[in-house]
């Protein structure tokens, strides 16, 4: 089930952040995600998350994090990948929003086939300052129809 953030849950998406980072993002070395997890810890303190919690072993396996309409990130732990996770957190956000956007890395072309699944739409191109890996700006829009 997706619920609100709340300050316990800190530890459980951190370990996901970290982990998810490392494994989906392996053309960036991982001491580049060690290096700004103190940053991250702090961030999440400002951005609106929602996690995504298991109803029988209430072990939260995913989140959203949000600053506004952008999405700063969708995690979801490993093992319970590609199992509706991912769409139901999104779901959960697009009833509040009627648009999103987010960057992805080029490379993780897993993350872009999803997000294409869920209608986002490749916007720009960029170069992330950070890693120099190039990225897509991906938005969505709510259909008014």
């Amino acid at each position: 089930m997706v619920r609100k953030y709340e300050a316990k849950d800190l530890v459980y998406v951190m370990e996901i952040w970290l982990d998810t980072n490392k494994k989906a993002h392996s053309f960036i070395p991982s001491t580049y995600w060690l290096s700004s997890y103190d940053m991250v810890q702090e961030q999440i303190a400002q951005a609106k998350l929602y996690v995504y919690e298991d109803k029988e072993t209430h072990q939260i396996i995913g989140f959203i994090g949000l600053v506004e309409e952008h999405i700063a990130g969708l995690f979801v732990k490993e093992g319970f990948q590609a199992k509706g996770v991912g769409k139901q957190l999104l779901d959960y956000v697009k009833q509040e929003y009627t648009k999103l956007f987010l960057q992805v890395y080029q490379k993780n072309k897993r993350a872009i086939a999803f997000y294409e699944r869920e209608q986002f739409h490749i916007q720009s191109e960029s170069v992330d300052e950070n890693t120099q890996e190039k990225e897509w700006l991906m938005y969505w829009e709510k259909n008014n129809l």
